[in-house]
């Protein structure tokens, strides 16, 4: 089948409209001209989650050329080891892949619905129409995103740091919230349909982890890991998703799991017993119904919390567990 040359001229408007420049460079001459060795050249785009340059194809503009002598300034002054700018550009690598992805697969079918976009567009019409129109603006957006988070942080890096001086763990409440027989339901309906549903499973427990105070860590399509630094903020938490996703009819009921005790914190993600703990009370707690461990029961107010302890059972990676109900008094 011979190639849709007009396809190809299209995909490369829409690399130029977004690079805003031509590939023409070769890792060679990016390292030459970005005061990086070869070496550091390829590790660094690596890590930035893109694929390995060839020896001598021009795949680099003058935007990368400029961003890897940034990088690379950073190192040369010293205030990076080479370890830990290749963490960083790993996370900002996975974090804009997956956003990208995002981004593309969510907003380019709804291309249609605008007038001027064309209902008959293919795909990369529609990807297009996304570029001339809405680039710039989600540009600034991320951008001011990326500030307002970035000042949290801080506030949270400072006021985790303050509280735990002296140990690399800091104690946290770690909520797991899982959606019961997804497995089997994604057998029962369409691509679309499960992608519609955890789309509303994932934005509706955002919204209310960010309303308490907490912080999404990753979503795994039929369930979400949250932390949050009081353990009855993360019971708010439990009872406002299971009543966002568990008491909707045309959503599938969800169980969430509650530890609490010290993590550790690392590129965005959290390890840690009380982790692992959240994730397997989910397989015992009832449909609709919040789990906590004992570490989380005694960090409860016990004139405002109802505790009651279930008989002990078996959970992977913890021997015997007795695993808790609560109510509110």
């Amino acid at each position: 089948m011979e190639p849709d040359h007009s396809e190809a001229v299209l995909r490369e408007q829409i690399e130029q409209a977004l690079l805003g420049d031509t590939p023409q460079w070769t890792a060679a001459q990016v390292a030459e001209r970005s005061g990086a060795t070869l070496e550091q050249t390829r590790r660094i785009w690596r890590a930035l989650g893109f694929p390995e340059p060839t020896e001598d194809q021009p795949m680099f503009t003058d935007s990368d050329v400029a961003a890897l002598a940034m990088l690379n300034g950073y190192l040369s002054t010293g205030t990076f080891t080479l370890d830990t700018l290749l963490n960083l550009t790993r996370g900002v690598g996975q974090t804009m892949s997956r956003l990208a992805d995002w981004e593309v697969a969510t907003l380019t079918p709804k291309v249609d619905d605008a007038a001027d976009a064309g209902a008959d567009a293919t795909p990369l019409e529609q990807a297009m129409y996304l570029v001339q129109n809405m680039a710039g603006d989600f540009e600034k957006l991320l951008l001011h995103a990326w500030r307002r988070h970035a000042a949290v942080a801080v506030s949270r890096a400072e006021a985790l740091a303050t509280r735990e001086e002296n140990t690399p763990s800091v104690d946290l409440t770690i909520g797991f919230a899982d959606l019961v027989s997804f497995t089997a339901l994604t057998n029962e309906i369409g691509e679309i349909r499960i992608g519609d549903l955890v789309e509303v499973f994932e934005s509706r427990c955002h919204d209310v982890v960010a309303k308490h105070n907490g912080r999404v860590i990753k979503s795994l399509g039929d369930s979400v890991l949250f932390v949050v630094d009081d353990a009855e903020a993360a019971l708010d938490i439990a009872d406002g998703i299971i009543s966002v996703i568990g008491r909707d009819p045309r959503m599938p009921d969800v169980r969430v799991g509650l530890g609490s005790g010290g993590v550790v914190m690392r590129m965005g993600d959290v390890f840690g017993p009380p982790v692992n703990m959240a994730a397997r009370l989910t397989t015992v707690a009832r449909r609709n119904r919040v789990i906590i461990d004992e570490a989380t029961a005694a960090l409860l107010p016990p004139e405002r919390f109802e505790t009651r302890r279930m008989p002990a059972r078996p959970v992977r990676g913890f021997g015997l567990v007795e695993p808790i109900t609560v109510r509110r008094r």
